[in-house]
């Protein structure tokens, strides 16, 4: 099988977001055909309470979904839905806000070290007003797929004959965490048609045809192509996603994400009237 070629690696920056929280930004807010059909991608964690203690306050989003998946440490969800939850480890919470949703999450003091990530998705135009959803995956709903030396937790798409625990997805992304023991090798198979993405949060790899070396904390956004093959070098643990390119308009400011400016101006006015939320808990 002909490999994917990378085309780029991204280690991001350091930003301030919501009421004080530090977190790497490695992709978002800047040319979205890069990326598309994903908007941005944040690594957060610390061992220090300052660093996420006040959290994402009360806080719109309209467009999108967004994808928590917790590593280490708690962190408390409220909505507009009168959804409320807890994610810990290996938990998932997967959010469609569609035509518009307001909510928090508040991270909780970690004895140790709290730690995630989370993912934006585009969503078509045609889902843009769509009815909001709410997803928690819990970590022992997820399905694994093991081998010697290979682990991976399947949260949406299909891994190797494994279907994620979720299948309800816009564009039906896959979204799997993966872990290789040094010397261990895979091959990816990737959706006809889509983009993926390698974000390597523990150990280095070897990836790409021309076999190149990455160390953590990197996104390697590879070539349009049928599969991805990696090699462990030390014991290594990566984030893979892979989604359809949507090819679509983008008009973004802050949480909100349409595909024209006037449609944007419709939703911070709606804010602004109180007319934003289209569907509440009944």
């Amino acid at each position: 099988m002909a490999e994917c070629g990378i085309k780029e690696i991204l280690t991001g920056n350091y930003v301030m977001e919501g009421a004080g929280v530090k977190l790497k930004r490695v992709f978002g807010f800047h040319d979205t055909s890069l990326t598309d059909p994903f908007l941005l991608f944040d690594h957060f964690g610390s061992k220090n309470p300052d660093d996420y203690i006040k959290g994402f306050p009360w806080h719109p989003h309209r467009g999108i979904e967004t994808v928590t998946y917790m590593l280490n440490g708690r962190v408390e969800h409220g909505d507009s839905l009168g959804n409320k939850g807890v994610i810990g480890p290996g938990d998932v919470q997967w959010m469609t806000a569609g035509s518009g949703i307001v909510h928090q999450e508040m991270p909780e003091h970690a004895p140790d070290y709290l730690s995630g990530f989370q993912l934006w998705v585009n969503l078509p135009a045609e889902n843009k007003m769509s009815v909001p959803k709410y997803r928690d995956i819990s970590s022992e709903n997820i399905p694994v797929y093991s081998a010697d030396g290979i682990q991976a937790k399947v949260i949406s798409g299909n891994f190797k004959g494994v279907a994620g625990a979720s299948d309800d997805i816009s564009g039906s992304p896959m979204y799997a965490d993966i872990s290789l023991t040094a010397g261990k090798d895979i091959t990816i198979d990737i959706p006809d048609g889509y983009k993926a993405f390698c974000y390597l949060y523990k150990g280095s790899i070897l990836t790409g045809f021309d076999k190149r070396s990455i160390s953590s904390d990197a996104m390697i956004i590879f070539d349009m192509g049928p599969g991805v093959s990696v090699s462990a070098v030390d014991d290594s643990s990566f984030i893979f996603f892979a989604g359809r390119p949507l090819n679509e308009p983008v008009a973004w400011r802050g949480p909100i994400v349409m595909n024209t400016a006037e449609e944007l101006d419709t939703a911070f006015n709606e804010l602004s009237e109180g007319t934003f939320i289209k569907h509440r808990l009944k």
